[in-house]
């Protein structure tokens, strides 16, 4: 009997928890364990940890399944990463970082970058090109007018995948730092200024009030006095 420790770990953005059940699958280099629920429920930021029983010893794990599925009502879940370790003390990382939603189940591999001429094992040449034939499918591109650039082949950005999409978080988080600005250069005079400026230290004044902000991830800087 091999034991494998699993600890799973949810993403701290709002949202990112969910009551929907989720197992997973070890598959190493020898064989793959059976399906093992982790829990049927995930609070954001916090982390599942269990152990995963095999009949014999699985060798190096490549990459583990994740399985979704919903009891009565959908509960997308973001996935941070899962973390293995073996019988022998080896400790397997496979950072996910995407969201699961509806019935599904997500191959990630483990997080050791390779090349394609890495891939000795038939299982990682299929999960590649799974992988490759899926992003193909994803980001398929138009041309929007004559003598334009290509862009992507949707009507909307709501018929993409929620991974492709604009995190509706950092979207608030820029919408509510464009309101902050606003306000404070209204109240400072500078939306309603009519006037030419008078001298450099003159606008000084005004943007010295904002520093360097960082916005969902992005650095937005304004001049300094």
């Amino acid at each position: 009997m091999a034991v494998y420790k699993v600890t799973v770990a949810t993403g701290d953005m709002l949202e990112a928890g969910t009551n929907n059940s989720i197992s997973i699958t070890l598959v190493g280099s020898y064989g793959e364990s059976r399906q093992t629920t982790v829990s049927f429920l995930f609070l954001p930021g916090k982390e599942r940890s269990l152990s995963v029983h095999c009949g014999q010893d699985l060798g190096p794990i490549v990459l583990i399944r994740l399985h979704k599925w919903r009891l009565f009502l959908e509960d997308a879940w973001f996935c941070k990463d899962v973390r293995v370790t073996a019988p022998n003390g080896t400790l397997y990382r496979f950072p996910c970082y995407q969201w699961l939603e509806g019935v599904t189940t997500v191959e990630v591999r483990e997080g050791s970058g390779k090349k394609l001429v890495d891939d000795k094992l038939q299982i990682l040449k299929e999960h590649r090109r799974r992988e490759l034939a899926a992003r193909q499918e994803a980001y398929r591109w138009k041309n929007y007018a004559q003598g334009w650039p290509r862009c992507l082949n949707v009507d909307s950005i709501f018929e993409l995948d929620s991974n492709i999409q604009f995190s509706r978080i950092r979207a608030n988080n820029f919408t509510g730092f464009l309101i902050f600005q606003g306000a404070s250069h209204f109240l400072s005079g500078f939306l309603l200024r009519r006037t030419s400026w008078n001298s450099l230290d003159e606008m000084r004044t005004i943007f010295s009030r904002t520093q360097g902000r960082d916005i969902g991830g992005y650095l937005v800087c304004c001049p300094l006095s």
